[in-house]
């Protein structure tokens, strides 16, 4: 076969290579990184237009680390999407991350449903590491312990949320369906008008007191 014959087949197979690569690139774009250890530009605090200075990035990580460092939100909001991030949580530490946040309330899960975050071995409340708060909770117990890096994903759509934990799926519910209107009446949260009705709102990162670390964090709009 002719040199300049395998010349351009060998390019049209680099264009068509690269092509597809480009077509996968794109089918897998739409994620947004909230935080890479870089700067904390996606982020402020609740009801404030700063972050405080007790959330510090350490090792690539953004890292809870000093008393009255306030919860923080994202700068955007957010209705249907999908989450990731990974968080390590200190011995006997808790905190959390919560969806569909108004700035309507003294505090974030006032408005926002919360996933929990805390050390299930030695932590002191009921509520495990991935359930929604006093709402959903899971038959197993995929985390790592604390001082370990555990893998966070949450899915929020009108027809369907799911919670994974380690690549393990939790469980999955529809926010406000009967099931769900049921149990909110039943919890703590029924005080508060509102709580959970936002179908839109900022994500938050709940500083409850302890040390907890959180890095790569992305969203994905799905709406």
């Amino acid at each position: 076969m002719p040199v300049v014959r395998l010349t351009c087949l060998f390019a049209l197979a680099v264009c068509s290579f690269t092509t597809a690569f480009g077509e996968s690139t794109a089918t897998k774009s739409g994620w947004t990184v909230l935080f890479d250890g870089g700067n904390t530009d996606a982020f402020r605090n609740y009801q404030s237009d700063t972050i405080s200075s007790g959330w510090k990035i350490q090792d690539g990580a953004l890292v809870r680390a000093e008393k009255g460092a306030g919860d923080i939100i994202t700068k955007e909001k957010f209705g249907a999407f999908e989450l990731e991030l990974e968080y390590k949580i200190s011995p006997e530490g808790n905190s959390g991350v919560m969806f569909h946040v108004t700035e309507d309330n003294p505090k974030p899960w006032q408005s926002g449903p919360e996933i929990q975050v805390q050390d299930n071995t030695a932590g002191h409340d009921p509520q495990k590491a991935g359930w929604l708060y006093q709402l959903y909770k899971a038959d197993v117990d995929a985390t790592k312990p604390a001082g370990q890096w555990n893998q966070l994903r949450i899915l929020i759509t009108p027809e369907k949320c799911a919670h994974y934990v380690n690549g393990v799926k939790y469980f999955e519910y529809v926010k406000g369906s009967d099931d769900w209107d049921q149990r909110v009446a039943k919890s703590k949260f029924s005080k508060f008008e509102g709580f959970g009705e936002a179908t839109s709102g900022h994500i938050a990162l709940q500083d409850h007191g302890d040390e907890v670390a959180y890095r790569n964090i992305r969203v994905r709009k799905l709406d």
